[in-house]
């Protein structure tokens, strides 16, 4: 357990809006429960909890259009793609790479 610094780098694919593309990010992990908190994509202080089950992270964040969102993400290695949706009803996704810094 402890606490891990990242930075990443996102890309929003089949989205009609402007987004942020980094992201600092806090988390601990404890056993196969993590939490923190990261810059998100609209700009905002996002935190989270989840669980993780084999390489995906499956959970809830606040910091979007709605309190609480549910989030799913898939990573492999430091790279990580996750389902993205807007209000206008476009669904994308966004992909990325995450560089741990501590």
């Amino acid at each position: 357990m402890g606490i891990e610094l990242f930075l990443a780098f996102s890309l929003h694919l089949g989205l009609t809006e402007d987004y942020n593309s980094v992201h600092p990010h806090a988390r601990c992990q404890v056993d196969n429960t993590v939490f923190g908190t990261y810059y998100n994509s609209m700009d905002r202080v996002s935190v989270y909890a989840g669980k993780k089950i084999n390489n995906w992270e499956l959970g809830f964040t606040t910091g979007y259009l709605y309190d609480v969102v549910p989030f799913a993400r898939y990573k492999q290695d430091n790279f990580f793609i996750a389902p993205a949706y807007e209000t206008n009803g476009n669904i994308g996704v966004t992909v990325g790479y995450e560089l741990q810094l501590y």
